[in-house]
């Protein structure tokens, strides 16, 4: 069976399809998709829990990564009791652990993977250069923003391009990160690739009054 039609009714939200699907076919639920994930993270990265969810009910082990995207803590748990080595390990598509747990949103697992020894300055070895730090501000979390913070996290780190944590913060106008982030000692005069800066984003997206503080 071709994993095509599983992506498929994936990116057009066909619940009751892949449900069927899987139930002829469980062993689609191994296979690498065309984006280089198993269908469980793609369902993730496409912003679809329940879709996701309806996955892993037909998976027979779901991978570290899986776990962590679709916020599985007692999974998670076990899978680190299992296989310490693998908090700092990559997916297939060059995030870790703590990466995803961040990306989605995920408080729990991300304290639980700190508490295990993941490495909260470790970007994505995929190019973009990605570290948990951008992931939580991407997720707009100011829970696990401050808790890789406090853990140690760097907050100037650039991502691709030269995106820092407070370039995504600014662009998005969330003042609560903005703040916590200054707090932190984030660097206002940062360029990216292109030589904005963080005030820059805040103005070009509508936010004068916080491109205004970021001025200061």
């Amino acid at each position: 069976m071709d994993i095509s039609q599983l992506e498929t009714f994936i990116e057009t939200d066909k619940k009751q399809e892949i449900s069927d699907l899987l139930t002829r076919h469980p062993e689609l639920t191994t296979k690498e998709t065309s984006h280089g994930v198993s269908p469980l993270l793609l369902a993730c990265y496409y912003k679809k829990p329940i879709i996701a969810a309806v996955i892993a009910g037909f998976s027979k082990n779901i991978s570290l990564f899986e776990a962590c995207a679709l916020g599985k803590f007692q999974e998670t748990s076990d899978l680190l009791d299992q296989h310490p080595d693998l908090v700092n390990s990559f997916s297939k598509d060059g995030f870790t652990p703590l990466g995803l747990a961040a990306y989605f949103g995920h408080e729990e697992i991300t304290r639980l993977l700190i508490s295990r020894g993941a490495s909260v300055n470790t970007a994505a070895n995929n190019g973009f250069n990605v570290f948990p730090i951008h992931s939580a501000v991407a997720a707009k979390s100011y829970n696990i923003t401050k808790m890789l913070l406090e853990a140690g996290a760097e907050v100037n780190v650039k991502q691709q391009a030269g995106f820092t944590a407070l370039h995504a913060a600014a662009q998005t106008g969330n003042i609560e990160l903005i703040i916590l982030l200054l707090e932190y000692s984030a660097d206002l005069n940062v360029r990216m690739e292109g030589g904005k800066l963080p005030a820059d984003l805040a103005e070009e997206k509508g936010f004068p009054e916080i491109a205004a503080i970021l001025k200061i």
